[in-house]
């Protein structure tokens, strides 16, 4: 025990030290997202206290979670593409950055004006035809607020354009900005009714907007945001568009999961739609404080390693993915042993009964199995990024939505949401496992 203090107090005095940084790293983004998740667990309150397990969120949790699909597709693959990939441009050829960053900006713009229209005309098209699985009421608030939410798609993919550059410049200010969209939910929220109709979908789009603006600032004032251009002349495009594909896909297939459940839970019958938002916004609260933290924590440090030849990643990325499954282990055991008493404090009042108490603490015990495996997961994946070995990831994207719709249709007609939310754990479980190995495989050639 004593040699290994030892090494932990000779990598903390070393300011070089890839752990010492990680460390670092992870403290202080798990700080700046605990403080973002309070703004949130504030929100989550105000929700359930203004409107509980109704139709209205139930319309709400769908719109949203259907228009950011897209956005956070976008945002996981600039994360593990960009980051990476600046940090090879910052040691081989940094004049090309400006340029390079002035034509993403375009191209994003032009994506989100796109995805925004794509969201106003379609989403509205599938509710009316019934595609989505709501019906009355639901349907009804779905269809009100879709033209006001299709606004959080441009907003969405500038703002994880300009947080993934802030990761890849070795900030984390962009982990506190994103209290700011919860913020303003709470005051549209709180405020009288009569002072802003429909409150969550104006709340959530004016939020974005203040988002997306702070962000700019800072990128412009650290000199790191350019006029956006038109056209793909940088050559860091080449780079840019070889793994885009095949991170896409990847991307598209993981996040995928998160609209299958959706919609199983829809088809459910009233009130399984909030009530799996409820634990999942819950499990949210928590998860992302260590998981934002991991992954942004450790990308930066892989990708620098692997750009200056650094020949220890495999074990390095293998040690603190253990950590890590450790620290989820202890996190969901303290976690489920609070678990009424937490849903309790934040929900319960107004339209949230008692009732849906015990069952968002049900549903929340079990989802909080998947932490330690996620966890390792995510270190694992920085490895492989870093590596520029996106095949590897790509597949566990679709054997993640493989395990996942195998899972949800054998076990969520036996056991409701419960085997919705096993489902996840199983298809985490695999996920974990399949990138452990793959990352000491000989087959991944790091520093190739």
């Amino acid at each position: 025990m004593s040699k290994i203090f030892s090494r932990i107090r000779r990598h903390l005095a070393n300011p070089n030290s890839h752990h010492r940084r990680i460390a670092t790293g992870f403290v202080w983004v798990s700080l700046f997202v605990f403080i973002g998740k309070l703004a949130g667990a504030a929100k989550e309150m105000a929700i359930a206290w203004r409107y509980g397990v109704s139709e209205t969120v139930d319309a709400y949790v769908l719109i949203f979670n259907l228009i950011n699909w897209p956005v956070s597709v976008w945002f996981s693959i600039l994360t593990v593409v960009l980051v990476p990939l600046v940090a090879r441009l910052r040691h081989d050829d940094p004049k090309e950055l400006p340029r390079f960053r002035a034509e993403l900006l375009g191209l994003t713009l032009l994506l989100g004006l796109g995805l925004g229209a794509f969201a106003y005309f379609g989403l509205s098209a599938a509710l009316s035809w019934g595609w989505t699985g709501l019906s009355g009421k639901a349907l009804q608030e779905a269809l009100k607020m879709t033209p006001g939410l299709a606004l959080m798609a441009p907003f969405g993919l500038a703002i994880g354009l300009f947080s993934a550059w802030m990761m890849a410049c070795g900030y984390h200010r962009n982990t506190l900005l994103e209290a700011v969209p919860a913020i303003v939910i709470l005051i549209a929220l709180l405020a009288p009714p009569s002072w802003l109709p429909e409150p969550l979908v104006w709340g959530t789009v004016t939020g974005l907007a203040l988002q997306t603006v702070a962000l700019a600032w800072f990128l412009r004032r650290s000199g790191e945001l350019q006029a956006p251009l038109l056209g793909f002349h940088s050559p860091a495009w080449r780079g840019f568009w070889s793994i885009l594909g095949i991170m896409s896909l990847g991307q598209f297939l993981t996040s995928f999961t998160t609209v299958v459940d959706q919609l199983f839970a829809a088809d459910l019958g009233t009130g399984a739609l909030s009530t799996l938002s409820y634990a999942n916004r819950l499990l949210a609260l928590m998860l992302s404080i260590g998981a934002t933290a991991i992954a942004r924590a450790t990308l930066p440090i892989f990708s620098e390693a692997q750009a200056s030849r650094f020949d220890g990643i495999v074990p390095l990325a293998r040690l603190w993915s253990r950590w890590m499954f450790l620290m989820g282990v202890v996190a969901a055991v303290l976690a489920a042993i609070v678990a009424p008493m937490v849903v309790e404090l934040l929900f319960q009042r107004g339209s949230f009964t008692e009732q849906n108490t015990r069952s968002v603490a049900v549903i929340f015990r079990y989802a909080l199995i998947q932490t330690p495996f996620y966890f390792a997961a995510l270190v694992l994946v920085s490895a492989l990024a870093s590596a520029k070995r996106y095949s590897m990831i790509a597949l566990s994207g679709a054997m993640n939505l493989l395990f996942k719709l195998l899972f949800a249709f054998l076990l969520v007609k036996s056991m409701g949401l419960l085997g919705l939310v096993a489902s996840t754990v199983l298809m985490y479980v695999l996920s974990a496992c399949f990138l452990y190995f793959s990352v000491g495989s000989n087959r991944v050639g790091f520093l190739k």
